[in-house]
């Protein structure tokens, strides 16, 4: 049976995921280490793992496969769950797939030594999320939801 595992920490779509869930009948896993008002929703479950570094990214490529939909910014959790067999978005409907993750974890190391490498550089997060990232992030997992399934009939 299909399963949506939601990253919870900092994801600015749960409430969306949560309606999509909600329209295919799917469980949905919210992990995170706490700070998060509980859904009310039967299909919900809100999982709080102990504090710790990347305990919650365990707790979901421990269980995420075949079948299960997985949305997470975490580039190194979504490479446990692309091979694992998960369908794998980003919170703005980008997906992580076998074809680029490869790509995905080099960019993400290379970025890493270069601010290690200029400690003083220019800061900032990224571009702020909008209506459109939103629709874009909607219009994915509608279709990654539904190709799930058929992986999970397989």
């Amino acid at each position: 049976m299909t399963t949506l595992y939601i990253d919870a920490d900092a994801c600015p779509v749960k409430a969306e995921a949560e309606r999509v869930a909600t329209r295919h009948r799917l469980r949905m896993a919210v992990v995170s280490n706490g700070g998060l008002r509980p859904s009310q929703n039967p299909l919900v479950e809100t999982v709080i793992v102990p504090d710790g570094p990347d305990v919650a990214d365990m707790w979901i490529a421990e269980r995420a496969g075949r079948g299960d939909v997985v949305i997470t910014a975490d580039i190194p959790l979504a490479a446990k769950c692309v091979e694992a067999g998960a369908r794998v978005l980003r919170h703005n409907g980008e997906a992580f797939t076998p074809a680029n993750i490869g790509q995905q974890l080099a960019m993400r190391d290379l970025m890493a030594d270069l601010r290690a490498a200029n400690p003083l550089g220019a800061g900032g997060g990224g571009k702020p999320f909008s209506k459109a990232d939103r629709a874009r992030f909607l219009d994915a997992l509608e279709r990654e939801i539904r190709a799930a399934k058929r992986d999970a009939r397989g």
